[in-house]
């Protein structure tokens, strides 16, 4: 955006506009990772190996839920365009096949987290922490199924402007969460003391919980009786269902190269010992927590997006699209600011360990490198499926992630003998979070390339010869 637009009447409007169907998301994000934050947190100072246990279950979790997330999202666009163009009668039979679909692929991934903890079986771990990794995995993977669903009701509600239910419902989980995790991880009231197992039967009961409260609001509040979708039973319509998966399964593909990046570190630094998972594990939190802002502005984004492409108007859907790239981006040169200057102060609030804390410590200064280009990333990314396009940044994305990042990531991390070119040393987790900052520095330069291609192209054709 050129500077003399940069605070005009009209950015500052449409940043408020945005910022207003962002902020509640942004608070019940805050809370969702907030319930992993306080299960790492929580079972660190149960001990190291509950820790060590809960991050290995965790990074598996988090790249199949985030997947989930991803296959799912194609009903925020594509519901947010029948807003735009005022087609109301469209939506309840498009969400009904959106849950025929979160029910399917929910089933799917219940499958392969349990068949995942095979992946624990070829690692040099304790035995004890195996054990435990694989039985929080497989008890939380009960709750894929009802995740799929809240996330159709998630993009549903907030393509009609309706955030602050889900905030009040991940404020309330968060709470059930931590009152859970403390009775369950530390045995108060005379339940069994689970350790990190805790964690899991924890989050399965908040996931449960948000899907069941979700639809109850739902079905009580008047903004949603006109599209209300389960006002009686539809069977599977696989033409409909096919038109979600052209569109969900490549944001599937791109959200599973960034967590896998991100949680196959966790798996290829175990052989460096559980202070490394951990100080890892710290670090991904609470860069995740950071990462939300961003994150709820780019599905605000999608719906704005949506709405004036629904409209016919393409030349308001590319100003609002860099207004929100611009706001991302303003934030994450604060949050860099922070985690730089409080690293030491962030890592000692998760563990009483000296050396893990000292390790995440040291990879927050990783993140807050990064901070620039995740927020540009997600931003980029979320404003092009605005514009219902998915593919080429799943292609962007499958580059930067799986390309470079990974590659470069095993040579300094891991730093093979067979390489002709690789450190002294092995630079652990350290060598991994180098290569994050790389990855995600080609990410954002591709994508912002992209969504300005893509939207002066639509702008273009929206003009008469």
């Amino acid at each position: 955006m050129p500077l003399r637009l940069i605070n005009t009447p009209a950015v500052r409007t449409e940043a408020a506009a945005l910022w207003q169907l962002a902020w509640p998301m942004l608070v019940g994000q805050l809370a969702t990772v907030g319930m992993a934050v306080a299960d790492v947190a929580m079972a660190g100072h149960a001990s190291a190996a509950d820790l060590a246990a809960v991050s290995l279950g965790a990074s598996v979790w988090s790249i199949i839920v985030v997947t989930l997330m991803g296959v799912m999202m194609s009903v925020n666009p594509m519901v947010a365009h029948h807003v735009g163009a005022e087609e109301y009668e469209q939506i309840p039979h498009l969400v009904r096949q959106a849950l025929w679909k979160a029910l399917g692929v929910g089933l799917v991934a219940f499958v392969i987290a349990n068949a995942a903890t095979l992946v624990f079986d070829g690692m040099t771990l304790e035995p004890g922490i195996r054990i435990m990794a694989k039985r929080f995995l497989h008890v939380i993977s009960f709750a894929l199924p009802a995740f799929a669903c809240y996330r159709v009701l998630y993009g549903y509600s907030a393509s009609l402007n309706q955030t602050k239910p889900m905030m009040v419902i991940a404020l309330a989980a968060l709470l059930l969460n931590v009152v859970l995790n403390w009775l369950l991880i530390y045995g108060h009231f005379g339940l069994p003391r689970l350790g990190g197992l805790g964690c899991a039967v924890a989050t399965l009961a908040c996931v449960w919980f948000n899907l069941g409260v979700l639809l109850w609001w739902m079905h009580r509040a008047p903004a949603y009786r006109q599209t209300w979708p389960l006002g009686h039973f539809e069977p599977p319509h696989w033409a409909e269902i096919s038109k979600l998966l052209k569109i969900g399964l490549p944001i599937g593909v791109t959200y599973f190269a960034e967590s896998s990046a991100f949680g196959l570190i966790a798996l290829l630094v175990a052989e460096f010992g559980a202070e490394q998972v951990a100080a890892h594990q710290i670090a991904l939190n609470f860069s995740s927590l950071v990462f939300m802002v961003p994150l709820s502005l780019g599905v605000a984004l999608i719906t704005r997006i949506g709405h004036a492409l629904g409209e016919g108007d393409p030349a308001a859907a590319r100003f609002r699209a860099w207004v929100g790239v611009g706001l991302s981006f303003a934030f994450a040169i604060l949050s860099a600011s922070f985690i730089a200057l409080f690293n030491h102060q962030i890592a000692a609030a998760y563990t009483s360990d000296a050396m893990v804390a000292a390790l995440a410590a040291h990879l927050l200064v990783y993140a807050a490198v990064f901070q620039l280009s995740d927020a540009t990333q997600v931003s980029t990314s979320c404003a092009i499926r605005g514009y219902k396009v998915t593919r080429p940044p799943m292609v962007i994305h499958m580059t930067a992630f799986w390309g470079f990042c990974l590659p470069l990531g095993c040579a300094l991390g891991l730093a093979p003998s067979w390489l002709p070119w690789r450190p002294a040393e092995p630079m652990a987790a350290a060598g991994f979070w180098l290569a994050l900052v790389v990855g995600l520095t080609i990410a954002a330069a591709g994508l912002t390339w992209y969504l300005d291609h893509l939207s002066r192209r639509r702008l273009a054709a929206a003009v008469p010869a």
